[in-house]
């Protein structure tokens, strides 16, 4: 099983951007594929889940009203789209997969991406 996250790169603050995050070796309709991130010297902490069955999604307050969470079921592709940005935003972000709605910790997914690299300059 791979997750592998892309789109990350160098944002001016106040702009936007899309990750990607393809899933192969085996099928995650049932499963939650969520977006991580963490910060140098901070935890990692969630930011995105949605459901792949029924695309049900959640997000942390912190990016809540600024970002979309979508997938795209024949791809095996889940996309996290992030407006508004700012340099707090700045982070690894990682894609993950895992049984259970609304999981927010680490811990509830079992598979993980090798994260993504988003800085946000001010």
């Amino acid at each position: 099983v791979q997750l592998q996250a892309s789109g990350g790169g160098l944002v001016q603050a106040g702009g936007s951007l899309r990750l990607s995050c393809v899933a192969s070796g085996r099928t995650f309709g049932r499963y939650v594929m969520g977006w991580f991130r963490q910060a140098p010297g901070k935890e990692r902490e969630f930011v995105a889940g949605i459901w792949m069955n029924s695309g049900s999604t959640y997000f942390a307050d912190s990016v809540k009203g600024r970002s979309t969470i979508s997938r795209d079921n024949a791809k095996n592709t889940v996309y996290l789209e992030m407006s508004s940005l700012k340099p707090e935003d700045t982070a690894l972000y990682y894609c993950a997969a895992g049984p259970s709605f609304y999981a927010r910790a680490p811990s509830d997914y079992d598979y993980w991406g090798q994260g993504t690299l988003v800085t946000v300059s001010s």
